[in-house]
């Protein structure tokens, strides 16, 4: 048998809790915790779904993958495959990633970028470290549920090179989606 290391959802980053949510029956807090999961050999913990908590929001999917030191030619391989009625949210906190999908979309991230890839009616893609990078690959997707009325939208394709962010007396902030004041 195989013995799988639990994760709670604060391990995904120190500063982060996900545990607050709102029940049906009036609120409450409930503890998430991840398991183990793999995608094409790189070893991830995935947050959501799970059999009590299957969203959070329009989040359908939380993954967080590293931190880990990866050889050139290693880390994440993950050939073309199609999604619909989706978005993915992809964000690094160490290493590089090459987005190709079936626009003709070809996109290298980095740490503090972000690509979201809104799959609407269709769209392959896939996610490769490029073959000349070695070091830390750390980082997390979010999959998120398009509403009823955008499901079947056209496909598309952003890369925010640089989020917008500002300093508030002692905080730093980025924005990684949506808009702030």
């Amino acid at each position: 048998s195989t013995i799988r290391r639990r994760h709670t959802v604060s391990e995904l980053h120190p500063d982060t809790e996900l545990t607050r949510c709102h029940h049906q029956d009036g609120g409450g807090r409930q503890r998430i915790t991840t398991r183990d999961a793999d995608l094409a050999g790189l070893p991830l913990r995935r947050a959501l779904p799970r059999r009590e908590r299957r969203m959070i929001g329009a989040w359908c999917f939380l993954d967080h993958f590293g931190p880990l030191s990866v050889s050139p030619g290693g880390g994440m391989h993950v050939g073309p495959h199609p999604h619909i009625g989706l978005q993915t949210f992809s964000y690094l906190l160490e290493g590089e990633l090459l987005h190709r999908d079936s626009l003709g979309s070809e996109q290298r991230i980095v740490p503090g970028q972000v690509n979201l890839m809104t799959a609407g009616r269709g769209i392959s893609h896939s996610e490769h470290t490029p073959r000349d990078f070695g070091g830390a690959l750390h980082g997390v997707q979010l999959w998120i549920a398009l509403p009823e009325a955008q499901r079947h939208c056209a496909p598309s394709f952003q890369h925010i090179a640089e989020p917008p962010h500002w300093q508030d007396g002692s905080w730093a902030l980025t924005l990684l989606a949506g808009e702030s004041a």
